[in-house]
């Protein structure tokens, strides 16, 4: 008898693309992945110098669970969020640097 629990051991993710990356004078760097139309985001915060030492840059595409994405504010930034992420998948390979 089989465990329907069992049916797959992959969790569900969503790929997310590079829409916006700032900098402050904390040495904060804020970056911010949206969903291909725009209607679902993470922001994450990261300091540069932490970045520095792992020699690693933020990706063009990231994937996460689900649960972790917040709705896009409002219509202007969902279609700003929407060319970005558009353009970021047309440039560059999902685990390019930049």
């Amino acid at each position: 008898m089989t465990d329907s629990s069992e049916s797959t051991d992959a969790t569900e993710t969503v790929q997310l693309w590079l829409v916006e990356r700032t900098y402050d004078d904390r040495n904060l760097i804020t970056l911010v992945y949206a969903t291909p139309d725009g209607e679902q985001m993470l922001q994450k915060e990261i300091a540069a110098t932490l970045m520095q030492q792992r020699g690693t840059g933020a990706t063009a595409a990231i994937d996460v669970e689900p649960d972790r994405l917040n709705d896009t504010p409002d219509e202007e930034t969902r279609e700003r969020y929407a060319t970005e992420a558009e353009r970021t998948a047309e440039q560059y390979d999902p685990d390019e640097e930049l």
